[in-house]
């Protein structure tokens, strides 16, 4: 990947993570509540993990083909354990994305709440 493509997307991933890290605060009442909850119940009251990248991936115009491969080349090192329903090679290619990035970010936003709990923030 180049390293524009590559910049592009780590600026994608930490708006995905401050904004969700935000929400989930906010809504939870507290960045304590909110890493139990994405721990526990990642696409449960508060933080609905799922909704949150389907929407990120429509407002990023990654919800394509073209989008899923981009992210999925952003993160082709990483493991990923996934069953493949039937579809269309592009629903499965996206599909693999939002589940490859959904992966990345419960990470990276977990890290963050932690981050927050810690600090008071």
């Amino acid at each position: 990947m180049d390293l524009y493509l590559r910049q592009q997307f780590d600026v994608l991933l930490q708006m995905a993570t401050e904004r969700l890290t935000e929400r989930a605060a906010q809504r939870c009442a507290g960045a304590e509540v909110a890493l139990e909850r994405l721990r526990t119940d990642p696409d449960g009251e508060g933080v609905w993990l799922g909704d949150f990248v389907d929407a990120f991936f429509e407002d990023a115009l990654l919800d394509n083909t073209a989008g899923a491969c981009f992210v999925l080349q952003a993160l082709e090192k990483r493991p990923l354990a996934t069953e493949l329903h039937k579809g269309s090679v592009g629903e499965i290619v996206q599909a693999l994305a939002k589940r490859a990035f959904r992966d990345l970010l419960t990470r990276k936003t977990t890290d963050a709440l932690s981050q927050q709990a810690a600090y008071g923030g």
